[in-house]
């Protein structure tokens, strides 16, 4: 479980199903979660603040990871702990989808099917960070970028047609197009 407050960003060493990131942190632990561009991953090795974690088949299908190139920064966070501060929102680290970037100057849009689930003025997590949607439609949302967060993480830098990942907010989201859970539905079940 994260906040999407993320705290510094990494460097990929390595690519690949065996990826490693220099994540600057020097307490890490085998075993401890992370969260690379938002996606909830296993240290699985460490060598100094070197982590590796090992990527399975749908983890490269649904998220970007597996286009990540060596040298690239990704945005990093540790797990959040019982007793920190809720700051961002509750964010688990998996990776609904992914988006592609459609516009970075004023309001970050970025396009993608699962749009059409978020709900205005709530949360989203764009490679693992917490933002507020500013408008949602069926294909696109926008979401503000503050001077913090384009410095802090790797947002500041996106480019127009770059792919990054997409977390619903798992409190307060639309239904998917394809859901069976109706009004309707709901209503004969007793709840309404």
């Amino acid at each position: 479980m994260f906040t999407g407050i993320v705290d510094r960003t990494g460097k990929v060493v390595r690519t690949g199903r065996r990826l490693e990131v220099e994540t600057g942190y020097g307490d890490l632990r085998t075993g401890e979660s992370l969260s690379v561009s938002g996606v909830c991953l296993t240290v699985a090795r460490l060598r100094g603040s070197r982590a590796g974690f090992d990527l399975v088949p749908e983890t490269l299908k649904r998220t970007t990871l597996g286009s990540l190139r060596k040298g690239e920064p990704v945005n990093l966070e540790r797990a959040l702990r019982v007793g920190d501060r809720l700051s961002g929102h509750i964010v688990q680290g998996h990776v609904d989808g992914t988006g592609v970037v459609a516009r970075t100057r004023g309001l970050l849009r970025i396009e993608t099917p699962l749009a059409a689930q978020l709900v205005p003025k709530g949360s989203v997590a764009v490679d693992g960070v917490s933002l507020t949607v500013v408008e949602a439609g069926p294909d696109s949302f926008t979401v503000a970028l503050i001077p913090t967060t384009r410095r802090i993480s790797t947002l500041g830098r996106l480019r127009r047609g770059r792919r990054v990942n997409v977390e619903l907010d798992a409190l307060a989201r639309r239904p998917s197009r394809t859901s069976r859970i109706t009004k309707e539905f709901l209503a004969r079940a007793g709840f309404l």
